[in-house]
């Protein structure tokens, strides 16, 4: 039995994949297509994307990119992660890192996940999780 490596995945890449005019939607693609991972979103980036995919393309593209989350786990936070979401929002306040994007480090945390797939590098670099050094980052 083959083991994958479980990735969490941000915002980025969802609207990216369904935005075909996006600059960063091969890469997005690509890396949310690769078979070696498992994919794991958290439910409020699920939100956050949602929403953005209906302001930027619209109700057909929500509702596209709604079914195509079908062979995703989403995973919603467990009453335990809201505090630690909390703490990460205010430890990180000068970095306005966000709820949505602190619940994919909790995520990560609690699933012992080192991969996101993400192309907010911006938080997601500078950010300390809890269950090791840094986050490898995709698409590279």
């Amino acid at each position: 039995m083959i083991r994958l490596t479980i990735a969490v995945v941000d915002a980025g890449p969802l609207i990216a994949a369904a935005n075909s005019a996006d600059p960063s939607h091969r890469t997005s693609v690509e890396a949310l297509a690769r078979t070696d991972l498992r994919l794991v979103i958290p439910a409020l980036i699920v939100a956050e994307a949602t929403y953005a995919v209906g302001l930027l393309l619209g109700p057909r593209a929500e509702a596209a990119f709604l079914r195509g989350l079908e062979p995703f786990d989403v995973e919603a936070p467990e009453p335990g992660d809201w505090k630690r979401i909390g703490e990460l929002v205010e430890h990180y306040a000068d970095l306005r890192l966000g709820g949505a994007d602190a619940s994919a480090i909790v995520l990560a945390e609690r699933l012992d996940a080192r991969v996101v797939i993400t192309l907010d590098r911006r938080h997601f670099s500078v950010v300390r999780p809890a269950h090791c050094e840094a986050f490898e980052l995709l698409p590279a």
